[in-house]
């Protein structure tokens, strides 16, 4: 299939809920990731009213809030999302017993401990859902890296990358949950980050 990225993103790329219908629409096996952090739930709410089985990814560190677990808990059930858990090869008890807290952003082992509890994971779920599509919640004022990114790509894996609500604000994406009846979750940490703005390394490589 021979895509024509530029007009894709012309024709659809302001319009979240018609991009989402749009990628649904080929002739590719989805997946939708997640890490549950604020306003998951508009991503997740808008890929499974289309298509309510999609596979729902989420690459579960061990390190998330107590507040996070309960919200992904909470968005799942109220969505029926069918959602598939990757862990890290060694648990958070196990990594910490034998090398001892996360490493700070400047340790030189913090990219192995990026690698290990969510790179990892994420390589291990490509291959074991083999998508052709692949949505994600990514937004333009996340980072100067995402700010450059378009709503829709075709990454170096071959997969289609569709950002439906990259140019959304804050106030947009309040604005969605309000009118869905939507939670939301205010309490969420990813030590793989360490700074809001800072790329984690995942939407670099893939």
């Amino acid at each position: 299939m021979s895509l024509n990225i530029d007009e894709i993103n012309a024709r659809l790329g302001n319009d979240p809920q018609a991009l989402v219908e749009w990628a649904l629409s080929l002739d590719k096996r989805p997946i939708c990731t997640t890490n549950f952090r604020p306003f998951e739930a508009v991503i997740l709410h808008m890929v499974t009213q289309v298509r309510p089985d999609v596979p729902i990814v989420w690459m579960d560190s061990g390190y998330n809030t107590p507040a996070t677990y309960a919200f992904a808990d909470e968005v799942s059930q109220k969505l029926g999302l069918n959602r598939i858990i990757y862990l890290p090869l060694r648990s958070r008890a196990h990594r910490e017993a034998v090398e001892g807290p996360t490493p700070a952003l400047d340790d030189p082992r913090h990219e192995a401990f990026t690698r290990e509890v969510k790179l990892e994971p994420f390589e291990r779920a490509l291959r074991e859902t083999n998508p052709g599509v692949w949505f994600t919640a990514l937004r333009a004022s996340d980072t100067a890296t995402r700010a450059q990114m378009q709503p829709v790509s075709i990454n170096q894996d071959g997969l289609i990358k569709v950002a439906p609500v990259l140019h959304w604000s804050s106030k947009d994406m309040h604005d969605y949950l309000v009118q869905h009846d939507l939670p939301n979750n205010f309490d969420y940490f990813d030590p793989t980050k360490g700074e809001e703005t800072r790329e984690c390394g995942l939407h670099l490589q893939h």
